[in-house]
C-alpha cells in the first residue's frame, strides 16, 4: 500500500499522466492506491465520482420533505461531481469539487429543494473552511435547515437569511466551546423562492450571474457574446475600505502579512467561527435580491480556489459554452486547476431554462 504522500502525488499529477499512459493503465494506477470510490477517467476531466440524489425524510416547519441534491462530503478527498434538474424543467444545476493541491479537503457544498408555504424553494451553497473543516461541515449540515425553519422565511426572506446566518454561527461556536479548535468558514449562498433570488455572502467565496443582451444588440450578435457577468457578492477582504473601518472601530487591526489580514492572521474580514477573532470577524451576511426574468441565464457559485485564477467573465464564458451544467462545473474546476490554483476548488453552476417565444410566421395558419 502506498503512503498518503504518494497518494497525494498521484492525484496532483493526474492531468499530466494522461499524456503518457493509456486509459486502462491509469485506472489500474488509481486502484493501486486503494481508492475508496468507483472512479472513471476521461481525457476531458480528471475523474468523476457519480452520485445519486438523496431525500431527507424530515420536513420544514411549513413545507414538505427536503430533497438533498448534493451528497455528503467525499471522504476520499478526490474529485466529485453531479447534476440535478427540476421537475418542471425550468432549472438545472451541476456541481464539481476537487481537493486540488491541498493536502486536505476543507470545501463543502450543499444543494437542496423543498416546498415552503406552497412555494418551490431551491438552495445552493458553497462553504470554504479554513483552519480545519469543522465549520464548513457544520454549515453544510445546518444552515439551510435552519433557514427553512425560520418563522419569517416566507414573509421576509432577507431578515430570515441574516438572522439564520448569525444564529448558525453562534450555534457552531457553542458546539466547539469545549475544544481547542478555532475553525472558520466562508458561506456564499443563493436561495431561489419562486421567481425571486436572494444571494447572501460571508467571506471570500463568490456568486455571480449572467444576463443576456436585449433589443438590437441581441439580434445582431448571438446570445453568448451578449452575456454579461454580474457579481452578486463582494469579497470580504480586510483591506476593503468599509471593512477595514468596521474592524478598526471595533478595536481590531488590519496589517500586511503576505496579504492583508485581520490581526495579521486571517485573510478575510467576515467568517463563521474563528472564535479568537469574533469581535472583528463577524458572520453578518451581505444580501442582494432580484427577480428572475428571461434575461437571467446562469448562476455560478464558487470558492476562492476558482476565483483566484478565473475572472468572472471567463467563468461565464466557460460555463455558457457547455450544454449541461454538470459539464460546465467540471470545466470550471479543471480550468482553475490547470491555471495553477493552489486551493481546494468547488463550484455550482445553475442554468435557467426560459420558454422561448416562437418566431413570427412559424405557425401555419
Amino acid at each position: 500500500m502506498l503512503c498518503n504522500s504518494c497518494v497525494k502525488f498521484v492525484f496532483f499529477q493526474a492531468a499530466r499522466i494522461n499524456k503518457h499512459i493509456e486509459q486502462r493503465q491509469f485506472i489500474k494506477l488509481i486502484k493501486s492506491v486503494n481508492a475508496t470510490r468507483s472512479i472513471s477517467y476521461s481525457w476531458n476531466s480528471l475523474y468523476t465520482a457519480r452520485r445519486t440524489m438523496m431525500v431527507d425524510t424530515g420536513a420544514t416547519a411549513k413545507g414538505g420533505p427536503v430533497v438533498d441534491v448534493s451528497p455528503e462530503k467525499d471522504d476520499s478527498g478526490g474529485y466529485a461531481s453531479g447534476g440535478w434538474k427540476s421537475e418542471d424543467g425550468k432549472l438545472s444545476c451541476g456541481y464539481s469539487s476537487f481537493r486540488g493541491k491541498r493536502a486536505t479537503m476543507e470545501d463543502f457544498y450543499d444543494i437542496k429543494t423543498s416546498k415552503v408555504d406552497g412555494k418551490t424553494v431551491c438552495l445552493f451553497g458553497i462553504f470554504d473552511g479554513h483552519g480545519g473543516s469543522r465549520a464548513a461541515e457544520f454549515l453544510r449540515g445546518h444552515l439551510f435547515q435552519n433557514l427553512m425553519k425560520h418563522p419569517s422565511f416566507s414573509t421576509n426572506a432577507k431578515l430570515a437569511i441574516s438572522e439564520t446566518y448569525q444564529q448558525t454561527d453562534m450555534d457552531f461556536l457553542d458546539s466547539e466551546k469545549d475544544t481547542f479548535r478555532d475553525d472558520g468558514s466562508t458561506a456564499s449562498t443563493a436561495v431561489l423562492v419562486g421567481n425571486h433570488l436572494y444571494v447572501a455572502n460571508v467571506g471570500d467565496s463568490r456568486t455571480i450571474i449572467s444576463k443576456s443582451g436585449k433589443g438590437f444588440a441581441r439580434l445582431l450578435f448571438n446570445s453568448v457574446s451578449c452575456l454579461t457577468a454580474i457579481a452578486l457578492s463582494e469579497d470580504h477582504k480586510p483591506n476593503r475600505t468599509d471593512e477595514r473601518r468596521r474592524i478598526e472601530n471595533a478595536g481590531g487591526v488590519v496589517m500586511w502579512a503576505g496579504t492583508w489580514r485581520v490581526g495579521g492572521v486571517l485573510a478575510m474580514s467576515r467568517a463563521f467561527g474563528n472564535r479568537m477573532l469574533k469581535q472583528f470577524v463577524v458572520a453578518e451576511p451581505e444580501i442582494q435580491d432580484q427577480e428572475v426574468d428571461e434575461e437571467l441565464e446562469l448562476l455560478v457559485l464558487a470558492s476562492d480556489g476558482l476565483w483566484d485564477v478565473v475572472p468572472n467573465e471567463d467563468a461565464i464564458s466557460l460555463a455558457q459554452a457547455e450544454e449541461e451544467p454538470e459539464t460546465a462545473a467540471r470545466k470550471l474546476t479543471e480550468t482553475a486547476f490547470t491555471r495553477g490554483s493552489a486551493d481546494n476548488i468547488t463550484c455550482i453552476v445553475v442554468k435557467f431554462h426560459h420558454k422561448k417565444a416562437e418566431p413570427e410566421g412559424s405557425q401555419q395558419g
